[in-house]
C-alpha cells in the first residue's frame, strides 16, 4: 500500500483544466488543416508575391481595355517610312506620355493597349481550357483507380493514346478545316471556342494519371474500408470520400497546368493559327516582331516579358501551395 501524497501549505496545486485552458490566459483553440496550410502559404513569400501579380492581372484584363486607347488604332505620324519603326523613344519603341509601352514599328498601334487586350486572350483561353482539362481527368482518373480492373485498362489505355497524341499538329490541322461558322459562332468566338477545346480536351491525361495514382493509394485506407462497410455506395465513396481528399493535388496541378496553356496557345498565336487579327494576343504580337526585331528589338521584349512574368507568377504560386498543402512540410 502506497502512502498518501499529501500537498503543503503555500504549494499551488495545478488541476487538469487549468493545464488545458492555460492559467490566466485563453483556452486553446485547434486549428484546421486549411487554416494550417493558409499560415504556411503566407509565410512563403515568393507565392504570396506569384498570387499578387496573377491578381493585378486577372484585374487589368478585365477592366484595363475600357481605360486605354483603342488598340487597333493606327498611328502612322510615329513611324518612320524609311527604316519602318518610331520615330521617337528608347530603342525606338516610340515610348512617350501618350504611349507608356510604345508603338508597333509598322503600324503605330498603341503597345499597352494591345499588351492588355491579349491578356484577356490568354487567360480566358487558359483558364477555360484547365477548367476542362481538371474536369475531364479527375473524373477518369477518380473513377479508373477507385473501380481498377478493366475500367482501369480502358483508361489507362486511352490515357496513352492521348499522350501520344501530336497536339500541336493537330491544333494546326483542326483550325485550317474549321468553317467559319459553326455552332452558332463565328470569327474570334469560335477561334477561342476551337482552342479551348483541342487544349483542354487533350490535356486531361496529363492530371488523369496523378489523380488515378492518388485514388490508387486512398482506396486502400481505412476510412474508405469503413465507409463501404456502413452500406455507402460507389458515388458517395467517390464524391464524398475521396474527392476531397485529391483537392489538394488537383488544386496544386491546376496552377501548373496554366502557365503550360497559355505557353501552347502563345506557341499557336505565334504560328498563326490562334485568334484572328486584328485582335491582339501575345504570341501573334511576337510573331509580327521577328521581321522587325533588328530594327526595334523593344517591340519584341514587351510581349516576351508579359508572358515570362505571367508563368513565373503562376509557377512560383503553385510551388507555393504544394508546400504548403503537403501535409509532410514542416
Amino acid at each position: 500500500m502506497t502512502a498518501p501524497i499529501e500537498v503543503t501549505k503555500g504549494e499551488a496545486e495545478a488541476h487538469p483544466e487549468d493545464v488545458l485552458k492555460g492559467v490566466g490566459s485563453e483556452a486553446i483553440q485547434g486549428r484546421s488543416l486549411g487554416r494550417i496550410a493558409w499560415t504556411r502559404l503566407k509565410r512563403d513569400k515568393a507565392a504570396v508575391a506569384g498570387a499578387v501579380v496573377i491578381v493585378l492581372l486577372i484585374l487589368i484584363a478585365v477592366v484595363g481595355p475600357w481605360f486605354l486607347q483603342d488598340p487597333n488604332a493606327y498611328h502612322q505620324d510615329l513611324i518612320d517610312k524609311t527604316m519602318q519603326r518610331p520615330y521617337d523613344g528608347w530603342l525606338h519603341s516610340g515610348i512617350s506620355w501618350e504611349h507608356w509601352f510604345g508603338v508597333e514599328p509598322t503600324t503605330g498601334r498603341d503597345m499597352l493597349s494591345r499588351i492588355v487586350l491579349g491578356a484577356r486572350i490568354s487567360l480566358i483561353v487558359a483558364f477555360a481550357a484547365t477548367l476542362v482539362s481538371v474536369a475531364i481527368g479527375t473524373v477518369l482518373g477518380v473513377v479508373a483507380g477507385y473501380f481498377g480492373g478493366w475500367v482501369d485498362t480502358i483508361i489507362s489505355r486511352a490515357m496513352d493514346v492521348f499522350l501520344a497524341f501530336p497536339l500541336l499538329l493537330f491544333a494546326i490541322a483542326l483550325v485550317g478545316v474549321v468553317p467559319d461558322d459553326m455552332f452558332g459562332l463565328r470569327g474570334n468566338g469560335l477561334r477561342v471556342g476551337v482552342l479551348v477545346f483541342v487544349i483542354g480536351f487533350f490535356s486531361w491525361p496529363y492530371i488523369g494519371r496523378i489523380v488515378r495514382g492518388q485514388t490508387l493509394s486512398l482506396r486502400e485506407r481505412e476510412f474508405i474500408d469503413a465507409s463501404r462497410s456502413l452500406g455507402a455506395s460507389h458515388a458517395h465513396v467517390l464524391f464524398k470520400e475521396l474527392l476531397p481528399n485529391l483537392l489538394a493535388p488537383i488544386i496544386v496541378y491546376t496552377t501548373l497546368l496554366i502557365p503550360t496553356n497559355i505557353l501552347f496557345e502563345a506557341a499557336l498565336s505565334f504560328l498563326g493559327v490562334g485568334v484572328i487579327p486584328p485582335m491582339p494576343s501575345w504570341g501573334g504580337m511576337l510573331s509580327l516582331a521577328v521581321p522587325t526585331y533588328q530594327n526595334t528589338p523593344f517591340f519584341m521584349i514587351i510581349p516576351g516579358l508579359a508572358i515570362f512574368i505571367t508563368v513565373m507568377a503562376f509557377n512560383l504560386l503553385g510551388d507555393g501551395l504544394r508546400d504548403a498543402l503537403d501535409p509532410r512540410a514542416r
